[in-house]
Protein backbone atom coordinates (compact mmCIF):
# COMPACT_ATOMS: atom_id res chain seq x y z
CA UNK A 1 0.00 0.00 0.00
CA UNK A 2 1.24 3.67 -1.14
CA UNK A 3 -0.23 6.58 0.53
CA UNK A 4 0.91 9.46 2.41
CA UNK A 5 -0.54 10.90 5.30
CA UNK A 6 -2.96 14.12 4.35
CA UNK A 7 -3.81 13.14 1.02
CA UNK A 8 -7.20 11.40 0.04
CA UNK A 9 -6.01 8.53 -2.01
CA UNK A 10 -3.54 5.65 -2.13
CA UNK A 11 -2.58 2.43 -3.86
CA UNK A 12 -3.24 -0.74 -3.13
CA UNK A 13 -1.10 -3.59 -5.10
CA UNK A 14 -2.66 -7.22 -3.57
CA UNK A 15 -2.74 -10.57 -4.42
CA UNK A 16 -4.99 -13.05 -3.05
CA UNK A 17 -4.40 -16.82 -3.31
CA UNK A 18 -8.05 -18.00 -2.79
CA UNK A 19 -9.80 -16.27 -5.62
CA UNK A 20 -7.05 -15.39 -8.41
CA UNK A 21 -7.56 -12.92 -10.96
CA UNK A 22 -6.06 -13.77 -14.45
CA UNK A 23 -4.16 -10.04 -15.00
CA UNK A 24 -4.73 -8.59 -18.00
CA UNK A 25 -1.81 -5.50 -18.05
CA UNK A 26 -0.46 -3.79 -21.24
CA UNK A 27 2.80 -2.02 -21.36
CA UNK A 28 0.70 1.82 -21.46
CA UNK A 29 -1.27 0.49 -18.14
CA UNK A 30 1.12 2.84 -15.84
CA UNK A 31 1.22 4.21 -12.98
CA UNK A 32 3.63 6.82 -12.98
CA UNK A 33 5.41 8.99 -9.60
CA UNK A 34 7.47 12.25 -9.77
CA UNK A 35 10.40 12.53 -8.12
CA UNK A 36 12.17 15.58 -8.79
CA UNK A 37 15.02 14.94 -6.40
CA UNK A 38 17.81 12.48 -7.68
CA UNK A 39 18.61 11.29 -4.03
CA UNK A 40 15.18 10.10 -3.81
CA UNK A 41 14.64 9.02 -6.84
CA UNK A 42 17.60 6.72 -7.08
CA UNK A 43 16.36 5.56 -3.64
CA UNK A 44 12.91 4.71 -4.72
CA UNK A 45 14.10 2.90 -7.94
CA UNK A 46 16.50 0.82 -5.40
CA UNK A 47 13.21 -0.38 -3.31
CA UNK A 48 11.13 -1.16 -6.57
CA UNK A 49 14.04 -3.36 -7.51
CA UNK A 50 14.40 -4.93 -3.76
CA UNK A 51 10.46 -5.13 -3.66
CA UNK A 52 10.57 -7.61 -6.91
CA UNK A 53 10.25 -5.31 -9.78
CA UNK A 54 12.04 -5.72 -12.75
CA UNK A 55 12.93 -2.80 -14.49
CA UNK A 56 11.90 -2.92 -17.98
CA UNK A 57 12.05 -0.24 -21.27
CA UNK A 58 9.57 1.65 -21.86
CA UNK A 59 6.93 1.42 -24.62
CA UNK A 60 7.25 4.72 -25.04
CA UNK A 61 10.53 5.96 -25.44
CA UNK A 62 9.42 9.30 -23.66
CA UNK A 63 9.31 7.55 -20.30
CA UNK A 64 13.17 6.06 -20.70
CA UNK A 65 14.50 9.43 -20.84
CA UNK A 66 14.41 10.86 -17.78
CA UNK A 67 12.88 7.34 -15.86
CA UNK A 68 12.67 3.95 -15.36
CA UNK A 69 9.82 1.77 -15.93
CA UNK A 70 8.93 -0.89 -13.49
CA UNK A 71 6.84 -4.32 -13.95
CA UNK A 72 5.53 -6.43 -11.14
CA UNK A 73 5.26 -10.49 -11.65
CA UNK A 74 1.80 -10.05 -13.19
CA UNK A 75 2.89 -7.51 -15.86
CA UNK A 76 1.64 -4.24 -14.48
CA UNK A 77 3.92 -1.34 -14.75
CA UNK A 78 5.17 1.62 -12.73
CA UNK A 79 7.40 4.74 -13.58
CA UNK A 80 9.85 6.35 -11.78
CA UNK A 81 10.34 9.86 -13.55
CA UNK A 82 13.42 11.73 -11.85
CA UNK A 83 11.73 15.38 -12.84
CA UNK A 84 8.32 17.90 -11.52
CA UNK A 85 5.31 16.93 -12.90
CA UNK A 86 4.37 19.51 -15.83
CA UNK A 87 1.14 19.67 -17.93
CA UNK A 88 3.28 20.80 -20.48
CA UNK A 89 5.75 17.69 -20.49
CA UNK A 90 2.96 14.88 -20.98
CA UNK A 91 3.81 12.32 -23.86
Amino acid sequence: MLGMDGYNYHFEFTHCRTHPVAPAPTPEDLVVLYIPMEAEWNARCASMLAAGFKQVASSNPYWDIRGRTYEDPDGYRVVLQQAEWSIDECP
